[in-house]
């Protein structure tokens, strides 16, 4: 495309070599960056990344204590093991060094013990899972290993960690904060189920002492020393620029566009170092253990348009006599045949059906999911009919409405925050739905049932709740299918995904402003890597639906937001 190669180089080892897009994006973001040129390598660092069971723990903790204490250091980084230093490597050696990475994985494949035997171990300054002596050794040994091969491959110097091999679980926190950090640790189980991944990370070796922010609002600069912010982005923050900010503003660099200037302090929040690292490679199943029958792949799907959104809050009023019959013609255009509801109409008005063209969208995915020969395997949804409806017509769309039965959760509902009034909806009973010839399976029995969901929960509870009841149906639909689609709300795509990555749930102001931006039908994909119980979002294999005052849908710009 007539970039120059130094340049080109750039962009796809600042993009982890995913794809010619993602490095032309990346290019084209950059245009202005003063440094775009600036041959300065990156810094990359070996990690062992846990998974599974045990990484669920970590991930429990991490929440729980930055919850109860605050953030410290070891929140920076997610839970790992660190096999070497920080090393440097020339861009057009990168693809060597991965390649360094895979042989010297290869060639260790089941030589490693497990499980990994960690033991606890506290201070007045630091909490960690230390690895057991000899089998730190045998990892050490790993670590020389790749130094080697990448050395011979990458003609870089890697130099493996010598002290002793652990996984961090707080330091530089409070004097005050350390029985409460290390009951939560004590409650951490090391012997948990667990692989182990190695991975290869690079940063920006520029601003490796800076501290990291993410941009909450988008701002449009008023002079030209400010910056313009792009909501998602990421800014590099160094102490020692600050003396030509006045008060209530810094001065940052821009992940995004690596530009640099001034910004209002209240448009960022702290965010964690290793958010705006780049993964380059995995070391897949390092430690070898039983690998489950087949890969799996989790999609997640807003529900199609609802009715109240189209028609106001008085739409019931609208459709319905006061006898409940049907009353205008715009129900015969907009409305799809309802199931009757023990409590009559204006149980509608709290839990809404989807409109005709919401049906329709929902065919539509169906039918997309069918051409990219995609087989669900198992769905499960909130109880909210324009969930239920949605699924519904996936199903039909996919032509599979026949063998498959949808399993209604209530733990799928979205934040009880954002219902109206002092009570829940009434849902129609599954039995209900199926007389009303929906395709649900009467004899599911919920994971989390409607009478443990209360008005107004916290965030927390709402976050925990979708993790959970996510985790619960995975463990349940293994080894008998590989697909298992959920229909739910908007939130339920950040919600049900991101903690299943290993990573801790956003604040509640970035959730919201993820969720906004999330079209009817918005869908993700999550897949298992390997068989380690790790997942990583992936491309979809349908392309996204717009409608409404949502931007074009991109999970990847949404949902992997650090």
């Amino acid at each position: 495309m007539g970039f120059p190669k130094t340049r080109a180089l750039k962009a796809l080892v600042s993009t982890g070599g995913k794809n010619v897009q993602a490095a032309c994006d990346w290019l084209f973001s950059h245009v202005d960056d003063p440094f775009l040129d600036d041959p300065l390598p990156r810094e990359y660092v070996l990690y062992l990344r846990p998974s599974g069971p045990l990484l669920q723990q970590l991930s429990h903790f991490w929440q729980q204590s930055r919850l109860s204490c605050g953030k410290n250091k070891a929140h920076n980084i997610f839970p790992h093991i660190t096999l070497c230093q920080f090393f440097m490597c020339a861009d057009g050696k990168v693809e060597a060094l991965s390649d360094a990475l895979q042989t010297t994985v290869a060639k260790w494949k089941g030589r490693i013990p497990l499980p990994l035997p960690l033991e606890l171990y506290t201070s007045s300054t630091f909490i960690g899972l230390f690895v057991e002596e000899q089998v730190a050794e045998v990892l050490k040994s790993f670590a020389a290993d790749f130094a080697t091969e990448a050395a011979a491959k990458a003609d870089v110097h890697v130099e493996p960690h010598k002290k002793q091999l652990h996984v961090t679980l707080a330091y530089h926190f409070q004097t005050s904060h350390l029985p409460i950090l290390e009951k939560l640790a004590k409650n951490v189980d090391a012997s948990s189920g667990c692989d182990w991944l190695a991975v290869l990370f690079s940063r920006d070796i520029r601003f490796a002492n800076h501290e990291t922010l993410q941009v909450m609002y988008p701002y449009i600069p008023q002079n030209d020393d400010e910056l313009e912010l792009v909501t998602g982005d990421f800014i590099f923050m160094s102490p020692v620029e600050q003396s030509s900010a006045s008060e209530g503003w810094v001065y940052g660099t821009s992940l995004g566009t690596g530009l640099s200037g001034l910004l209002p302090e209240n448009y960022v929040n702290r965010a964690d170092e290793s958010d705006t690292w780049v993964v380059h490679g995995y070391g897949w199943d390092l430690p070898t253990s039983q690998p489950s029958l087949s890969k799996m792949r989790l999609f997640v799907c807003r529900h199609g348009e609802r009715m109240d959104v189209v028609f106001g809050k008085q739409w019931v009023t609208q459709c319905f006599d006061s006898k409940g019959n049907h009353a205008l013609e715009i129900w015969h255009i907009f409305i799809l045949c309802l199931p009757a509801r023990s409590g009559g109409h204006w149980d509608y008005d709290k839990d809404c059906p989807i409109t005709v063209f919401g049906s329709t969208q929902a065919h539509l995915v169906g039918e997309a999911l069918l051409e990219s020969h995609t087989t669900i395997d198992f769905v499960y949804c909130s109880p909210s009919l324009r969930c239920v409806q949605t699924a519904q017509h996936i199903l039909q769309g996919l032509q599979q409405e026949a063998k498959t039965k949808i399993r209604v959760e209530p733990g799928l509902f979205e934040w009880t925050k954002w219902v109206s009034g002092t009570c829940l909806p009434t849902w129609i009973p599954p039995a209900d739905l199926a007389a009303a010839n929906l395709s649900v399976d009467t004899t599911y029995r919920p994971h989390i049932p409607l009478s443990k969901l209360v008005v107004s929960e916290s965030y927390d509870t709402y976050i925990s709740r979708s993790f959970q009841v996510t985790r619960e149906i995975l463990a349940e639909c293994k080894n008998l299918g590989n697909t298992v689609l959920i229909v739910a709300h908007a939130s339920s795509l950040e919600a049900c995904t991101r903690q299943l990555q290993g990573l801790s749930p956003q604040n509640s102001k970035d959730f919201v402003q993820v969720v906004r931006k999330i079209p009817y039908l918005g869908f993700c994909a999550c897949e298992e890597m390997g068989e380690t119980g790790v997942w990583q979002l992936i491309d979809p294999p349908i392309l996204p639906l717009t409608h409404g005052p949502n931007h074009s849908f991109n999970w990847r710009e949404m949902l992997m937001q650090d």
